[in-house]
């Protein structure tokens, strides 16, 4: 999918603050969560996402999402990677 395209998709669907950014390679961060649903596009490079001890790689073209309150953590991979992301919070 294209970045434009996930675009239109994430504001129909809700989410706000949306960006795209570029993430030098780094190795895991500490677990945390978000106050929001975060769903993102790869549009370069590898990403992983580790949940419940279970890691799952995304790379161009994947699309990934962690739920508002999920505990995870965030490896870049060694070349880097661009995402294309979205927040969607909940309802007040």
């Amino acid at each position: 999918m294209d970045p434009a395209e996930f675009e239109t998709r994430l504001k129909q669907d809700g989410f706000q603050e949306i960006s795209t950014r570029t993430f030098e390679p780094r190795p895991t961060n500490d677990e945390h969560a978000h106050d929001c649903t975060v769903r993102g596009l790869v549009t370069a490079g590898e990403f992983v996402v580790m949940c419940d001890g279970v890691a799952r790689t995304y790379r161009a073209g994947d699309i990934f999402e962690v739920a508002a309150g999920v505990t995870h953590s965030e490896t870049v991979g060694t070349g880097g990677a661009t995402l294309t992301t979205g927040r969607l919070y909940p309802a007040q």
